[in-house]
């Protein structure tokens, strides 16, 4: 039997727009199911029932076709600064020899994409009560007093990382991972993410092009690297030359954390030059070929903005009734901290020192997820914020798989193709040192079908070994 074939970059990109959990469990999209995804066009609302057909191999019983696997050796990485990977990525083969998504997919139980509407508003409650209860007993104890800012550091450090869980659950819900119920999913989406003043319909769709175009050079959405040579690539290199490593990945770090969040979202900072300067809040703010929000998208970014701008003046209101000390501690300090845990996740999914992007050639969607890596945040970050740091290989495999099943998700994938699967045991903090210091522009690597775009943090040309 032959394996079926991958989706089109155009078919994957509207699948995304439209929310639609695609391919799912061995599915193939046929002629009539691609046009339901055409009929219901960019940014509908329309539910699409995609008809499939199945793969015959059950779970745990297919193989891997021929070819699938590592060629050791494809692109040279014994000069590149080692991560916990060890080069594995640089081993990947081509994306002629990649399993198709479907195949992917058919390997990942069926019971991992069911959607359990009560389990998923427990979650979202016990986030936001730990979130609203930290925020109390601070009310309650901690003296707003200058002498207290100690105590008060600590608050917005703890709180920021609980809150962390309930914009996880947004993120869930923008994903169509939370409920069938799409009233309920988008209320309770749009109501945590614009507590968090993030406009969650156009986050809804930036993200979902982030998933479309994981790891690609120049169509990814989110840390796509600066590439050696061009303008913004060597500025990055010259600076890391002129301050040192230990300043330059202390400024990274600092940049990334504290002010990326709001630059992403204002200007499209980190975004990849296909869709240039981008807002969330102003859908027509758009300088590169690519439209970030067309279409319909446009009148759900306006949507987005109420939501944020209904809780910018709840918070200005609470300012005139108390001081801005007061809302500065209680929601500022911990909102600037999810925010730093958000960046800090995003960047070391997909960032390490041999972990490469793809230009348009030898990108696929499938490749392109399995470039992601999971990471060790141990038992208590894992539960607050629903294990979105170790199990995100199998949530750019399908983003439908609600965070609930995502362990058995992962291990299905780990089994089934643990050349592919991705995890890194370095330490978070040692990782993001390595990555802020090491990371600074991409470069080519290798010849032809296994050119990859890979990290260096040299002025100077490479050689290429003899």
């Amino acid at each position: 039997r032959a394996p079926p074939s991958s989706p089109s970059n155009q078919q994957m990109a509207a699948i995304a727009s439209v929310g639609v959990p695609a391919l799912r469990t061995g599915a193939v999209l046929t002629a009539s199911s691609r046009g339901a995804v055409a009929r219901a066009g960019v940014g509908s609302r329309q539910r699409v029932s995609i008809p499939v057909q199945r793969l015959v191999k059950p779970f745990g019983t297919g193989r891997r076709a021929p070819g699938f696997g590592v060629r050791a050796g494809a692109v040279a990485y014994d000069d590149l600064t080692p991560s916990g990977l060890h080069g594995k990525a640089m081993q990947f083969p081509s994306k002629d020899d990649f399993p198709t998504r479907a195949e992917v997919l058919s390997n990942v139980p069926e019971e991992c994409f069911v959607k359990d509407t009560a389990k998923s508003l427990m979650y979202a409650a016990i986030s936001t009560a730990m979130t609203v209860g930290c925020g109390v007993l601070a009310y309650l104890f901690i003296p707003m007093q200058l002498s207290f800012w100690p105590v008060w550091l600590a608050y917005a450090a703890v709180t920021g990382t609980v809150a962390t869980g309930c914009w996880v659950i947004a993120h869930e819900c923008g994903h169509n991972a939370f409920s069938d119920n799409r009233l309920i999913q988008d209320s309770v989406g749009y109501v945590l993410h614009s507590l968090l003043l993030v406009p969650y319909f156009s986050w809804q769709r930036s993200h979902a092009v982030h998933h479309s175009r994981t790891n690609h050079l120049t169509e990814g959405e989110t840390h796509v690297p600066y590439v050696k040579g061009e303008t913004k690539g060597t500025m990055n290199l010259n600076v890391k030359d002129s301050i040192g490593e230990g300043p330059f990945a202390i400024v990274q770090l600092f940049a990334h954390l504290v002010f990326g969040w709001p630059a992403y979202l204002l200007t499209g900072a980190t975004g990849g030059s296909a869709r240039g300067i981008t807002n969330h809040f102003l859908p027509n703010v758009n300088t590169g070929p690519m439209e970030l929000f067309p279409g319909s998208w446009k009148a759900k970014v306006w949507k987005s903005d109420v939501g944020v701008a209904a809780v910018v003046a709840a918070l200005a209101f609470w300012v005139s009734q108390t001081s801005f000390a007061t809302v500065f501690a209680l929601y500022f300090g911990p909102y600037m901290f999810v925010n730093v845990w958000l960046v800090l996740y995003t960047w070391l999914q997909h960032t390490d020192t041999d972990v490469p992007h793809l230009a348009s050639s030898e990108w696929s969607y499938i490749k392109g997820a399995f470039l992601t890596i999971d990471r060790p945040y141990g038992a208590v970050f894992d539960f607050l914020h629903h294990r979105i740091g170790s199990t995100h290989v199998a949530h750019h495999v399908d983003c439908t798989i609600p965070h609930y099943h995502a362990v058995q998700a992962t291990e299905a994938l780990k089994n089934t193709y643990p050349d592919l699967y991705l995890y890194d045991p370095t330490p978070i903090a040692e990782a993001a040192w390595r990555v802020a210091a090491k990371c600074v522009a991409v470069e080519p690597r290798g010849e032809g079908k296994d050119t990859v775009w890979v990290f260096t943090d040299k002025k100077e040309p490479r050689v290429a070994p003899a």
